[in-house]
């Protein structure tokens, strides 16, 4: 019984597919502490650098003294506390929509969108590079699955006109966690509009980065949600906003099918509202902290170019994901680890993460790198070239 595990993972290591993980010993920044040796990390999503920010471990204090710490019951039990409710008026106002939910992570939100709103009779409309949180949604839905080439909208276009579903769902990351690329939003909001279909935007790592004051990607695609009630928007809130959890935010009527029938929201104790107390400093600091994208902004422009004359070449990115592409799996790990002897932490990214042949180290920044660090991990690549 056992046996056919061992042989698989042994396959794995052989192919430097195997993954281990990490146990920190200190807060997320910039620099961490693992096993007792310091380390300058570019292996975060706290772009903004706000995961240990003083305000907001002041605020899950209070958080902690107002509410204690679990939350005790699911949200349509007992659990939906003051805070839940505050932090989904704020993220709804946040992002111009009329109506938010709060959900516990992420993969839980797009598991229970796809789930709640399609079925059998329906299809779904899939970039080849989405997260897989939206590809397993995709799956448990039992809806037609139709996967379309990377960003190609013709593709996708021709696709929806030839369906017979009853209901159409496009699900699409906004930004691409391994590309580092942005989809066409305003692009594939217009396709959705002629052809009678929801857009599900999954912006995990573009909300607080992307957009006016942070909105978020479909901020920055400057279309207003208002107007389209045909985009349902994710996003998490354990990345830029630096806390923990996730929302969804669309028309009042989609909200509602969720509460009723999304099984990831009703099926789960409610996080600690400690976390949306400080969510809501989160918030005023993504708001007010023009300094922190502006920061975020220029690390992006800096390693671009200094990165020019190395032998492996940058993805054609303009956001905090910097993927360097090495292409073998095994090399991207040794150049991993020989950066990690270095004190320096850059993920290698492998198949099946990945495409086979495209292996890649996943460079994160952050508005809290600074230029000596930028300076130390570009040196530290060239030596190894």
């Amino acid at each position: 019984m056992f046996s056919d595990l061992v042989e698989q993972l042994h396959a794995r290591e052989q192919k430097g597919l195997r993954r281990v993980r990490q146990i920190i010993d200190s807060p997320q920044a910039t620099h961490i502490a693992i096993d007792g040796r310091d380390y300058l990390a570019f292996s975060s999503n706290d772009y903004l650098g706000l995961a240990n920010h003083p305000e907001l471990v002041q605020a899950a204090c209070e958080g902690a003294q107002l509410y204690g710490i679990g939350a005790g019951a699911s949200h349509l039990i007992n659990g939906h506390s003051a805070a839940h409710h505050a932090v989904e008026e704020a993220v709804a106002a946040f992002t111009s929509f009329p109506r938010a939910l709060l959900f516990s992570t992420g993969y839980m939100a797009n598991i229970g969108i796809v789930t709640a709103l399609t079925g059998r009779e329906d299809a779904i409309f899939a970039d080849k590079l989405n997260h897989a949180s939206l590809n397993d949604a995709a799956l448990l839905s039992r809806a037609r699955f139709i996967r379309y080439p990377h960003l190609d909208l013709v593709t996708l276009e021709r696709r929806l006109a030839e369906t017979p579903a009853r209901r159409k769902l496009v699900i699409s990351d906004a930004m691409f966690s391994m590309e580092g690329d942005v989809a066409p939003i305003a692009e594939l909001i217009a396709l959705c509009e002629r052809h009678q279909a929801w857009l599900l935007l999954d912006d995990a790592h573009g909300f607080g980065v992307l957009g006016q004051q942070g909105r978020g990607s479909l901020n920055a695609a400057q279309h207003d949600p208002v107007r389209s009630p045909h985009v349902i928007y994710m996003a998490t809130l354990g990345k830029a906003a630096g806390v923990f959890g996730a929302f969804v935010a669309a028309q009042p009527e989609i909200i509602e099918t969720l509460i009723q029938s999304a099984r990831s929201y009703i099926y789960t104790t409610a996080t600690p509202s400690l976390l949306s107390h400080a969510l809501l400093t989160s918030l005023r600091l993504i708001e007010q902290d023009q300094w922190r994208r502006d920061a975020l902004m220029q690390n992006i422009t800096w390693l671009q170019q200094a990165t020019h004359n190395l032998p492996w070449k940058l993805l054609p990115s303009t956001t905090p994901i910097q993927p360097l592409l090495i292409g073998d799996s095994t090399e991207a790990v040794r150049i991993s680890l020989a950066l990690r002897e270095r004190g320096i932490l850059v993920p290698a990214i492998r198949p099946p993460t990945v495409p086979q042949g495209t292996a890649r180290l996943r460079i994160s920044l952050s508005a809290t790198h600074q230029q000596q660090d930028m300076v130390r991990l570009t040196e530290a690549l060239n030596e190894l070239a």
